[in-house]
């Protein structure tokens, strides 16, 4: 028997939606990595990005547990000497809630040229609405 390999031109992408309302924050960002890695299909290979593109809509009312609203924060260097900045998670949900939950995803996928490619199939909205209903996404309930 024959160890299936996909190839990345053969690979069949699907649009995704998900609702981030009530729904933790590194609970929904481990799922959607999962779908953008492709490790939901059968054909799951590694060293190829089978996965699929994902919409998260209504990110601003996504939720984090326990006292992280207060104890948590994003860190982040400039590139400038003295440059490390960081904004707490409860002031970051209020103003860019979609960056929260971009940056809770990009750090749950591969590191390398492969997760570069795999973030770019992530869209992320705050509202309901979203840009992308001529692709045609099918509503994904991962809780």
């Amino acid at each position: 028997m024959k160890t299936y390999m996909a190839k990345a031109e053969a690979v069949e992408r699907k649009w995704y939606v998900v609702d981030a309302s009530g729904v933790p924050l590194g609970r929904l960002a481990s799922k959607v990595a999962a779908i953008l890695r492709g490790k939901n299909k059968p054909t799951f290979t590694p060293n190829v990005d089978t996965g699929d593109y994902v919409i998260v809509v209504n990110c601003d009312k996504v939720a984090l547990t326990g006292k992280k609203l207060e104890d948590k924060y994003y860190r982040y260097h400039t590139g400038y000497i003295g440059g490390l900045k960081e904004i707490s998670y409860k002031k970051m949900l209020a103003e860019k809630s979609d960056l929260a939950v971009y940056e809770a995803v990009r750090g749950m996928l591969p590191k390398n040229s492969l997760g570069r490619d795999m973030i770019k199939k992530l869209k992320v909205f705050k509202g309901p609405e979203h840009t992308h209903a001529a692709q045609k996404p099918e509503e994904l309930k991962l809780f």
